[in-house]
């Protein structure tokens, strides 16, 4: 059942990053910001949204700045997990539409192009 609720959208130029690794989930925003510049090497107030999930891969946060301060958004399933890239980088650059596809439970490393003919 779609509820049909739109809380925000992600801008299709929007630049996300993922932290590979799980995160302790106590962590706040303060905390989210600072693993950001040290764990990431990234500027937690560019254009960008920042995406963290827990050990179990049930829950994830989303941290980003719009202009007067930080918002975060936490996703909790109640069934089910997240398929959470299994990359060797640390910082997994991700499009929004590929975030969109991760927050509906997708497998974006499952995902295979068409290839192109020329």
């Amino acid at each position: 059942m779609r509820w049909g609720i739109a809380m925000f959208r992600l801008a299709e130029d929007l630049r996300v990053y993922l932290h590979r690794d799980p995160i302790d989930f106590r962590c706040g925003i303060n905390s989210l910001a600072i693993l950001v510049e040290q764990s990431m090497g990234l500027n937690p107030f560019e254009r960008a949204a920042f995406a963290f999930c827990n050990r179990r891969r049930t829950r994830m946060k989303l941290l980003f700045f719009d202009r007067s301060g930080f918002v975060l958004v936490l996703k909790a399933l109640t069934q089910d997990k997240f398929r959470w890239p299994k990359r060797a980088e640390t910082v997994v650059a991700l499009t929004a539409e590929q975030l969109r596809w991760l927050l509906d439970g997708i497998d974006i490393d499952a995902m295979v192009p068409l290839s192109m003919a020329e």
